[in-house]
């Protein structure tokens, strides 16, 4: 995620030795850095354009990367971030070498997720935390806990069907805001962040009322965070069957002694 700094041992390790290097990273120095840990380094980013469907360019990625595992290379992807978090090509990359017989392997990365609450300080298990990519949650009808975070990723393309714009306007961010409107007050104070790819960057960190999100500056890469609006509410049926169950389980400890 940060050049320089996220990069774990064993991850760098199937750089420098893979015969062929893929990177899909969207900060040309970090493709650049990435460079200097291999002679052969190709990148998958021209396969992306405007107007073209993300899922071909996550076929051809997979495409690519396979031709040569099938040449008898040892390949290797990096991606932005940690591979397996919304990132489709590596899952299906990994998926298809191993239905051919091939050795494949996912390591772990540092991804915006675990930047996210290290810049926010948020501990998810404080109150719990939801994470929905914002057109799947217009897409469909999900159940928002407003006593928990909300994370909602990609609300820059929020409402794109066809999976072929790299932002949307303001008009289909309304929508969302619309949708998560009947959970949340439209003052509700939430956060747009956005990783530092640097260390020479600052996160983004940007506090907006809810209402205030079609008309912010969003990236691709950007991400809303609602804090809770509602307090935690305790189960006090669920409470009472445990604490019957506590009272057997001293009763049976005082017979055992």
């Amino acid at each position: 995620m940060t050049l320089g700094a996220h990069l774990a041992p064993r991850a760098r390790s199937h750089i420098e030795q893979a015969d062929v290097v893929f990177v899909a990273v969207s900060d040309p120095l970090v493709e650049l850095w990435v460079q200097q840990m291999n002679r052969d380094v190709r990148s998958l980013q021209p396969l992306y354009r405007e107007g073209k469907p993300r899922t071909d360019t996550y076929r051809e990625m997979v495409d690519v990367m396979l031709a040569e595992v099938r040449a008898g290379s040892t390949v290797c992807g990096a991606f932005y971030g940690h591979p397996g978090v919304f990132a489709q090509a590596p899952h299906r990359a990994v998926a298809q070498a191993r239905r051919e017989g091939f050795d494949a392997v996912m390591e772990p990365g540092i991804s915006a997720e675990d930047c996210l609450y290290a810049d926010l300080g948020i501990d998810p298990g404080e109150t719990g935390c939801q994470h929905y990519e914002a057109s799947q949650l217009m897409f469909y009808q999900r159940r928002i806990d407003t006593s928990a975070y909300l994370v909602v990723w990609q609300p820059g393309v929020a409402g794109d069907r066809g999976y072929r714009r790299f932002s949307t306007p303001a008009a289909y961010r309304q929508v969302l805001v619309d949708l998560l409107a009947e959970d949340y007050p439209l003052d509700h104070e939430c956060t747009v962040y956005e990783a530092a790819t640097s260390p020479l960057q600052s996160p983004r960190i940007e506090t907006l009322a809810l209402r205030d999100l079609p008309a912010a500056s969003l990236a691709a890469h950007s991400t809303l965070v609602l804090p809770p609006a509602t307090p935690l509410r305790r189960n006090e049926a669920l409470l009472a069957r445990l604490a019957l169950l506590d009272d057997a389980a001293r009763r049976d400890e005082t017979t055992t002694t």
